[in-house]
């Protein structure tokens, strides 16, 4: 055998999973000659792309990581003193390694099948307790974006919940001393639906004003100073007015929290415990409310139900207040949460407990104290009565000038404002650090430091004022009491982590969900201190890397899409969605056109879809599709005639949510352009479109690309996201613009999320898989998706129906099963759902986009022995409804019925099941060598929303429901 001295392994051929010889086998049983004949007979040849993708040829693994090294050490990474939200922290290793660097936490699903998801459900439940308790509210949901969307939900909850006496209430006032990213946001999120922002100095407050329904505060202030609210709020109250705070999570473990103030919503962020800065994001953001808001809260709460035996069992409650149910009513679009980062925010508190959180902030706040004093020594004077971790110290601009040129000689970032230099402290500071601020404002006025740290030192205490000093307890629970030793947490985690079940085990096989390989090459990056440790709001030129990655990212995706430019900032799909809805929204505007405000969105569309366009100012048409799922085009044509002079934009799905490469695609968009209108393509089915057609082919004029989907960043067990939009040249002027950093078009939009990138810190993980994929495997993955799903298609069919086909009878990347037949003998879609749980694996999508129905995308890095197994899981449950429908099994008690078993039913002395266990737990042979084991039996849902509790077990049951394990 010769030896080849050139590697010779591509990464394309780990990403995707089947083998060539693989491919032909699968080709040759659905009945297509070659992968060229089956991509004609799935896409309409018109859209096909008629050239390769213009993108750098593939690297290896080694050859990226290595020269993606050199690109990151183009990072400077200062010591930032900046705040606005953003703050060092110290990552504890055994979560980093644990949870973060772990695909166990990292690659599961959002947890919609709560039994195979109880470890990261638990970690949620610590995470709102954590909120509710510091803040001192009532309830708090799963977590949200970011603070500034977070405030922005807020002012929009609170208008659609205003007492009678402000029924006709429209003007919303902010304190001026609010996070000017947050300030910006609120403009954004206002302006289209008729709220008036009034943003001034709380001295300009008119509360008997009857025009006004809602106020925000900032607490800390943006200067850092600590106002005590109490007597505003009350009068608030008197008059009919809600109170929304944004407030800093560790401040509270010192600071009387707005809750006890009266607050009606209380938001911020959770960043600064234990989740790095990352250039902006993904942090998770808190939202807490009162209970009598609970049917109104944006996002997800997790609560505590029960299962069929009554043990105790978190799941997510409240689902009404998702979009597929209200749609066109909803108030937020948001369908998402931060759950990784959540979950990392809610391990940090319990690894450290509330003693150790108020450590931290103390030791915070006395290294802003002692600065303070040192330079209060020097003549320097602090501007803040009150303050916890920022001080605002007087300059003029001469002094202003020399200290910042000091600073940055010495690697340090201040926040600079005309007549004040502030200073933010976090946890990461230390005494040195406080000496080398110092020394800085020395040097620059020519002083010599005579400070007497000792004596500074041993003055500090923490010695707020009777009505902000803290009093209250918090964090009682034993979960925050009991695990901070790393060996207890590491089981914790572990334990936790056991209950999940993730890619780790098996394919998720969700459609529109797109779960495929989230490879180790490419989350390796996420980590580096290069990418991890820069403020947002630093100096551009500190972040030459970052900005390298986002101009390389922004060509790649722009090529893709077959448009003009591309904005990183939407953190969602969701604000993808609305983002571009933006986007065309100013377009009109610029032309004249304020009257176009109609949204034509198909009756299969994701109910975000209805959402983002109400929440951009518009109005809902509805467009019917016909009896093959496809866009019914004279409906189409005649909602587009009949609003021309209204149009502003259809919305639509490619391929379409039944999983279909609509043949009349191009003339929909014709006709929406023909009457005035914009095509906003949603790219949640992107996946099925790489290199071989694109948006810009079929004649879109924006879409937004889920990243977590089809560009490999995972799911985190429901986040994060990152939902960047591409648009066509007339479009690219009116990208989403930041406040503090230039960014988006000439005439931008107004900030869609609070950081400049979004979540800027997970873009490395789709850089390396366009990067290690090149075009050709780019391609590639997106013919095998294709294949895959066909040879799903082809072994399920004689079994389930398949609810739509394209003109040819091939599925797209995606197909949907028809389950609704068997409702004839009582099985519903949720019983195959919780038997597939038996077999090892997570259910496809449910009742989605068609109710009693299941969508599959098995995407393209699955391999062939995944996917039998797979269909094996499948053809055997429909042999079990089988024997109901034969008599040879009870209707109501039978596999199906009683799923999922787990291993305490199973090990039970009593078995009154007219089953085996075998059948029941072993199913199939395979199942026997990698058995997952559900913790909980089939959850209570009505129950766990009749008795809404959204914080850890009381403690009373806790000993209990420990012992239930």
């Amino acid at each position: 055998m010769k030896i080849n001295l050139h590697p010779s392994t591509k990464f394309e051929n780990r990403h995707n999973g089947p083998s060539p010889e693989e491919i032909t086998m699968m080709l040759d049983a659905i009945g297509a000659t070659s992968m060229d004949e089956l991509i004609d007979q799935t896409i309409p040849k018109s859209i096909q792309l008629d050239k390769p993708l213009d993108l750098p040829k593939a690297k290896s693994e080694a050859a990226f990581l290595k020269d993606f090294k050199t690109l990151a050490s183009k990072n400077k990474i200062f010591k930032s003193f900046i705040g606005l939200g953003y703050y060092d922290t110290l990552v504890p290793g055994v979560i980093l390694r644990n949870i973060l660097e772990n695909p166990g936490w990292y690659t599961a699903y959002t947890p919609y099948q709560a039994e195979i998801a109880q470890g990261r459900l638990e970690a949620l439940i610590n995470y709102q307790t954590m909120v509710m308790e510091l803040t001192g509210m009532e309830m708090a949901n799963a977590s949200l974006l970011d603070e500034a969307t977070a405030a922005a939900e807020a002012m929009t909850m609170l208008y659609a919940s205003k007492p009678r006496e402000k029924k006709n209430a429209h003007k919303f006032f902010v304190d001026e001393k609010i996070f000017p990213q947050t300030k910006d946001l609120l403009i954004t999120r206002s302006t289209p639906i008729g709220i008036q922002l009034e943003i001034a100095p709380l001295s300009k407050l008119d509360l008997t004003d009857p025009d006004l329904f809602g106020i925000m505060l900032q607490y800390p202030n943006l200067d850092g100073e600590v106002i005590e609210h109490s007597a505003l709020v009350a009068s608030a109250k008197e008059n009919h007015i809600l109170t929304a705070f944004a407030t800093d999570l560790l401040s509270l473990t010192l600071l009387t929290p707005p809750g006890e103030m009266g607050a009606d919503v209380v938001v911020g962020t959770s960043q600064r415990f234990g989740v790095p800065m990352g250039y902006g994001g993904p942090h998770a953001a808190f939202f807490a409310t009162k209970e009598a808001y609970k049917r109104q809260v944006p996002g997800r709460i997790i609560g505590v139900s029960v299962d069929k035996d009554g043990n105790k069992a978190y799941r997510m409650a409240l689902q009404t207040r998702e979009q597929h149910i209200k749609r066109e009513k909803a108030t937020s679009n948001i369908c998402t949460a931060q759950v990784l980062l959540a979950v990392m925010a809610g391990m940090y508190s319990v690894y450290h407990g509330p003693k150790g959180l108020k450590e931290i902030a103390s030791r915070t706040h006395g290294l802003a104290q002692l600065t303070a004093k040192a330079l209060g020594q020097m003549g320097f004077e602090q501007g803040n009565a009150i303050f916890f971790d920022t001080i605002k110290v007087k300059v003029d601009a001469v002094q202003q000038s020399k200290i910042k040129a000091f600073a940055l000689s010495a690697q340090m970032n201040f926040r600079y404002e005309e007549g004040a230099i502030f200073l933010a402290f976090d946890e990461a500071k230390t005494l040195e650090d406080v000496k080398a601020v110092v020394e800085v404002f020395a040097m620059s006025t020519n002083q010599k430091i005579s400070v007497n740290w000792e004596e500074l030192i041993g003055s500090l205490e923490v010695n707020y004022p009777e009505a902000i000093d803290r009093k209250s307890s918090y964090l009682n629970h034993p979960v925050f009491n009991q695990y901070h030793a790393e060996h207890e947490m590491l089981r914790y985690i572990k334990r936790l982590e056991n209950k999940d079940l993730s890619l780790v085990h098996s394919m998720i096989s969700l459609g529109s969900c797109t779960m495929k390989l989230n490879a180790t090459a490419e989350m390796i990056p996420v980590t580096w201190p290069e990418f991890g440790q820069l403020h947002p709001f630093a100096p551009q030129d500190q972040a030459a890397g970052y900005y390298e990655l986002f101009q390389n990212l922004r060509n790649w995706l722009t090529e893709i899409t077959g448009f003009a430019d591309t904005s990183l900032q939407p953190n969602s799909g969701a604000q993808g969605e609305y983002a571009g809805l933006m986007v065309i929204r100013a377009y009109h505007q610029s032309r004249g056109d304020h009257h176009r405000n109609i949204a034509l969105i198909p009756t299969s569309a994701h109910g975000t879809n209805p959402a983002s366009a109400v929440m951009a100012g518009m109005k809902v048409v509805l467009v019917k599709c016909d009896e093959r799922g496809n866009i019914d085009v004279a409906d189409l044509k005649e909602k587009a005639e009949a609003h021309k002079e209204e149009l502003a934009s259809l919305m639509v799905t490619y391929p379409s949510t039944h999983g279909v490469f609509e043949e009349a695609i191009q003339e929909i968009c014709q006709i929406i352009h023909d009457n005035g209108g914009q095509v906003y393509m949603d790219g949640a089915n992107m996946n099925a479109q790489v290199g071989l057609t694109s948006p810009g082919k079929i004649g879109a004029d924006v879409c937004h690309l889920n990243l977590h989907k089809t560009f490999c960043i995972p799911h985190g067990g429901g986040g994060p996201g990152m939902g960047p939009i591409c648009v066509a040249k007339h479009l690219a002027p009116f990208l989403p613009g930041n406040p503090l950093v230039q960014t988006g078009g000439t005439e931008a939009i107004h900030a869609i999320s609070a950081a400049p990138f979004g979540s800027a810190s997970i873009l490395p993980i789709s850089y390396a898989y366009i990067a290690m994929m090149g075009p050709d495997g780019l391609t590639n993955a997106t013919k095998i998706a294709i294949l895959n799903a066909n040879y799903i298609k082809f072994r399920l069919e004689q079994y389930y129906p398949i609810l739509y086909t394209g003109a040819n009878g091939r599925a797209a990347h995606e197909m949907i099963l028809d389950c609704r037949a068997f409702k004839e003998v009582g099985i519903e879609v949720e019983d195959i759902a919780k038997r597939l749980m038996d077999y090892g694996f997570h259910a496809p999508t449910v009742s989605f986009p068609v109710a009693g129905t299941l969508m599959i995308e098995p995407t393209e890095s699955e391999t062939i022995a995944e996917l039998d197994r797979f269909c094996d899981a499948m053809i055997a449950i429909r042999e079990e409804i089988q024997e109901i429908q034969d008599g040879k099994a009870d209707k109501d008690n039978n596999v199906l019925k009683n799923a999922p078993h787990t291993a305490n039913l199973a090990l039970a002395d009593n078995w009154d099941f007219p089953y085996s266990r075998e059948k029941a737990v072993y199913p199939l042979p395979y199942v026997k060598g990698n058995k997952f084991w559900p913790t909980v039996r089939r959850i209570d849902s009505a129950y766990g929303d009749r008795n809404l509790i959204c914080s850890c077990i009381p403690v009373e049951e806790y000993a209990e429901a420990e012992g239930a394990e």
